[in-house]
């Protein structure tokens, strides 16, 4: 048996505003009226109700016995379908109240109804089973409004919350408190309808409302304010304002009344509207009840009288304009029959004349501005009747303003006295202005604001509604001078306020729709070419259902076809097109769009794997998704761009997980943890917390397999992790464990990669001849054809690494003209290999050895293109190293504190990659800076720090240069000379245990200069120097020479 299903098909989610309608006491009538009579009843009960639902373009979805279920927005959606429903509600009530009149002879109860109107999202199509389907909407709206109906009083009208927020300026309500609902988790907050606002109140309350700064219009307005000079003087002029919706005309519109309060002038107003298409002249009516300030209340003989007599001194005889008076609501039925029978029998009403004669006559009193608004919804009447205005208007003192959307073309020449006048959208800057205006002036995250200047395109309406509903959305906290994120930014929702009119546009082009949605879920831009293949449509079908939507203004064009690419106009247009479908069409869109991308654009494929990845993503198809993921993090690692390849292997990495376990799964999971840690380490640094816990999933993962393809790279990235955390004892482990791996397996890149972990770590431990002979090794294996390749594997060349680790150990060793010989090979290396992040390395190394042989001017310069290149790269690590570099050389050269600040700032970065690699040489950089400038008491604080940091590292050899600049700060300070010998002969013997004789160099320097002519320090001091077969020209041992050539 088939039970009720919903038809995918024919199916989509939309917003919709829901009225239930229940008469009141049907169980009572049904005992006092014969079953016939009943039924009698019951169909002039729908009857009544159905002309006025249909009346404010609603959809009686079902009639429930005595009950109605009634849609609006669907199935076509208004701009105003909110405000539709609270009309018809009220409607419903003043209708029922009419009918019980005419049966209120055959019954002993009245007849009342309870209303409750709900908006919400559901999803809406044909439901139901053994051929036979109704359209009904799923989900809570439906329910809540019908149980807001069960809580109203007979002949009342309940709103829900967002309800009432939607029509708030059209309707007067008052609180009906939060109730609990059936069937519904949390209160619901209630308000009871009371009545539409007068016109004059609903201006009023417009006016009252708090604007927004006028933003970007200061052209514009001060153009409106020449026209209206012009006019002012006698000569009059029509200003033709168009955009599309919510771009500011009204809103521009205000500012120039708000120009001219000041001066003595006549404001006339209407508007026309899409309820009252039919309804001729009935903006003009408008205009006239605001005029003669007609109440809605019904308006006996005298107040007739008044308006009659007014008229009359403009010559005009109030029959004359009776049609006009007769739309009004004002109008009583006995006022308007006595009209009608005033004119004579057979002629017909010429309100045109009249018209302009009253509008000539008030403005030969004063000048007057005339504001007609919407006049794409103008019926015919009214279109006539300012065509007859444009001809005459140019000798009276009238501006009058028609507003219009691009759509509507206004049919009259074009007069001198014609401007036309089109409002752009806003710029970005001018976006950002208005979201902080609307935010009260405090700025919103950077993250939030480039989401919402994308979201809005420039629409001021988009704009003010986008961003109220982030500030009422809990996404942000409220700081004193600004907005901060209180948790992760998701995508922004569309706003209940614009929901209604971005759907009516869509539901406007019904027959092309389907396009629209299939192009909305392969983006904001699509190409013909990609569409016609996934819609499987005649190319002559698809281009005319194009076209449609070009014309109709969803789309814009680049090209012809089959070579032309499509945009959203709207990114909220988008938007909403792809929401309205079910959620398994759009399953079905994403999954065919991946399809034809992979099988049928290999070049869109290769180029984005992120694109085809995140239609799989969408579709559900978490396979190849997770491959296409992993593609694209390969890809954007090779184009060095890091921080889009962590974003692409997180994606993988979370998605992998979702697939069935297995071995293969186990394998690609590993293949995503190692490739995202490399990327991570790159822009993150070694030593941040993520990589540890990716390496430790690696690490277990790889227990079972016993395979060095995949248990190597765990070794790999925990060595290099221990290392940048200061455990080197740990990384010196694991890198020997990786080295053992790499010489069973007789890889050579594996060999040479191990080998700098092991030289690296055996160096941090002071172990400097065994470190060197280590890297040694290391380069004698690297070969730059075979393992260059290596790069994106390892996130650096094995080569340079080796080259820069060996130039350093050779300087502390002794040797430091290999240590420079070394190093320029290294940077030559990276400058040919063309990888930032080696390159980059290799430039921090340069400088440092520069630093190291006291070459000021080299480290400056090396230290300034490392920066350059960190920086733009985002490599922190090395950009903090070499600002502390370049910071410490221009200390030197200048002699100056306020190049401290760099140094620090240096620190600072390198503190955040949460490494501890360096720490003693860097801090011991900054004291020695603290020493030029002769700050020796935060020179020691320093250092302070930077002996406790070498001593918990194990770091010991360079202790040594820690305690001489001890000393020389001691010095500085006159402290006594016990406390300076100690440290500088403590310096000495650290550097003799460790086989550092630079450092030795450099202590027995300090000591002799200290000492001066005490000849057991200048016999050590000739000791060491002869020692040295190499860098004589090292500024070192110049000056050691110098001393000993001294009498």
């Amino acid at each position: 048996a088939s039970g009720p299903r919903l038809e995918d098909g024919r199916a989509e989610r939309r917003q919709l505003t829901v009225l239930f309608c229940d008469l009141v006491g049907s169980t009572q009538l049904s005992s006092q009226l014969d079953p016939e009579d009943l039924r009698d009843l019951i169909r002039d009960y729908q009857h009544t109700s159905a002309e006025v639902i249909v009346a404010q373009q609603g959809h009686i979805a079902q009639y429930l016995g005595d009950g109605l279920l009634v849609y609006f927005g669907y199935p076509q959606a208004h701009e105003n379908d909110a405000e539709c429903a609270v009309r018809a509600g009220l409607g419903l009530v003043a209708a029922i109240a009419h009918l019980h009149e005419r049966w209120q002879h055959r019954l002993r109860v009245p007849l009342a109804v309870r209303i409750g109107i709900h908006t919400g999202p559901v999803v809406v199509g044909a439901i139901g089973g053994g051929g036979r389907f109704e359209q009904l909407a799923l989900g809570q709206t439906p329910n809540l409004a019908a149980r807001l109906q069960s809580l109203a009083q007979p002949n009342a009208v309940l709103l829900s919350e967002i309800t009432y927020k939607l029509v708030q300026d059209h309707f007067e309500c008052r609180d009906f408190g939060s109730h609990l609902l059936k069937g519904v988790a949390q209160p619901v907050h209630v308000y009871q309808l009371l009545q539409a606002h007068p016109r004059k109140d609903r201006l009023r309350r417009a006016t009252a409302q708090e604007l927004t700064p006028l933003i970007g219009r200061s052209e514009e307005l001060e153009h409106l304010l020449a026209i209206w000079r012009r006019a002012g003087s006698g000569s009059g002029q029509i200003v033709l304002l168009s955009s599309e919706a919510g771009v500011g005309k009204s809103r521009l519109l205000h500012a120039l009344q708000e120009r001219l309060a000041g001066a003595p002038h006549r404001v006339l107003k209407g508007r026309c509207s899409s309820f009252d298409q039919e309804r001729a002249l009935h903006p003009i009516s408008e205009m006239l009840e605001h005029l003669f300030d007609l109440e809605r209340e019904e308006m006996g003989a005298p107040r007739w009288a008044e308006v009659e007599a007014r008229l009359g001194r403009y010559g005009i005889a109030l029959a004359e304009v009776q049609p006009l008076f007769a739309s009004l609501p004002a109008a009583a039925p006995v006022a308007i029959e006595a009209l009608s029978f005033a004119q004579p029998p057979g002629s017909k009403p010429k309100p045109h004349r009249a018209v302009l004669q009253l509008l000539q006559a008030l403005a030969s009193e004063q000048p007057l501005f005339l504001l007609l608004e919407d006049l794409h919804w103008a019926d015919a009447a009214t279109l006539e009747l300012l065509e007859l205005l444009t001809e005459q208007i140019a000798s009276s003192a009238i501006m009058a303003c028609f507003t219009f959307r691009p759509q509507f073309h206004p049919p009259w020449p074009r007069w001198d006295h014609l401007h036309a006048l089109a409002l752009l959208p806003f710029s970005p800057e001018q976006t950002a202005a208005m979201i902080t205006a609307v935010a009260g002036g405090k700025s919103l995250p950077p993250e939030m604001l480039q989401q919402l200047v994308a979201k809005t395109d420039g629409v001021p309406l988009f704009i003010e509604e986008l961003t109220k509903m982030v500030l009422e959305s809990g996404l942000l906290s409220e700081q004193e001078d600004r907005f901060e994120l209180a948790g992760p930014l998701p995508p922004l929702a569309i706003p209940a306020t614009l929901q209604d009119s971005l759907m009516a546009r869509l539901d406007r082009l019904a027959t092309v729709k389907e396009v629209a949605q299939l192009g909305a879920v392969i983006g904001r831009e699509f190409s013909y070419e990609l569409l016609l293949q996934v819609s499987q449509l005649e190319a002559a079908t698809l281009q005319r259902e194009l076209a449609r939507l070009v014309e109709a203004g969803l789309l814009q064009q680049q090209g012809s076809p089959p070579s032309a690419k499509y945009v959203f106009k709207h990114a909220l247009i988008q938007d909403t097109a792809y929401q309205a479908l079910l959620r398994s069409t759009r399953q079905v869109y994403h999954g065919r769009i991946a399809q034809v991308l992979a099988e049928q654009f290999p070049r869109i494929a290769e180029a984005k794997p992120e694109l085809i990845a995140y239609h799989y993503t969408a579709a559900k198809r978490t396979a190849p998704a997770v491959n296409y993921w992993y593609q694209a993090g390969q890809r954007a690692s090779r184009r060095t761009a890091h921080e889009e390849a962590v974003r692409h292997y997180n994606k993988a990495l979370e998605l992998v997980r979702e697939l069935p376990a297995g071995e293969a799964v186990i394998q690609q999971e590993l293949e995503i943890l190692i490739a995202l840690a490399a990327a991570l380490i790159i822009t993150s640094g070694y030593a941040a917390a993520e990589v540890e816990r990716l390496y430790a999933r690696a690490r277990a993962l790889t227990a079972p397999l016993q395979h060095h393809a995949h248990l190597y790279p765990a070794l790999l990235g925990l060595s290099k992790f221990y290392l940048l955390r200061g455990d080197f004892q740990q990384a010196l482990e694991l890198g020997e464990q990786a080295l053992r791996l790499a010489n069973e397996v007789q890889e050579a890149a594996l060999q040479v990669e191990s080998h700098f972990l092991v030289g690296t770590a055996l160096f941090h431990l002071g172990e400097l001849k065994p470190a060197a002979a280590a890297l040694e090794n290391g380069i004698a294996l690297y070969q730059v054809p075979q393992h260059r390749s290596m790069i994106t594997r390892f996130g650096h060349d094995s080569g340079v690494s080796c080259l820069c680790y060996l130039a350093r150990i050779r300087w502390f060793q002794g040797y430091p003209d290999q240590a420079l010989r070394r190093s320029m090979e290294a940077l030559s290396l990276a400058r040919e290999l063309a990888h930032p992040f080696s390159l980059a390395m290799a430039l921090a190394f340069a400088a440092l050895i520069s630093q190291l042989r006291q070459e000021v001017l080299a480290t400056c310069k090396l230290a300034e293109e490392g920066i350059a290149v960190s920086r733009a790269q985002h490599y922190a690590f090395y950009l903090a190293m070499a600002k502390v570099l370049h910071g410490w050389a221009r200390v030197e050269l200048h002699q100056e504190e306020s190049y401290l600040a760099e140094i620090e700032e240096g620190l600072r970065v390198w503190r955040a990659t949460g490494t501890q690699l360096f720490r003693p040489h860097l801090l011991a950089l900054l004291a020695e800076a603290y020493a030029t400038v002769k700050r020796a008491a935060e020179g020691l604080q320093v250092l302070h720090e930077a002996l406790g940091a070498a001593q918990m590292s194990g770091k010991r050899f360079y202790q040594a240069e820690l305690y001489r600049l001890q000393g020389i700060l001691l010095m500085q300070l006159g402290a006594s000379r016990e406390e300076v010998e100690r440290s500088l002969r403590q310096a000495l013997a650290l550097a003799r245990d460790r086989q550092a004789k630079s450092l030795e160099l450099r202590a027995a320097i300090s000591l002799c200069s200290y000492q001066e002519n005490d000849p057991e320090s200048r016999a050590l001091l000739r000791e060491i120097c002869g020692w040295f077969s190499e860098g004589h020209d090292t500024l070192d041992l110049q000056l050691a020479a110098a001393m000993l050539n001294r009498a």
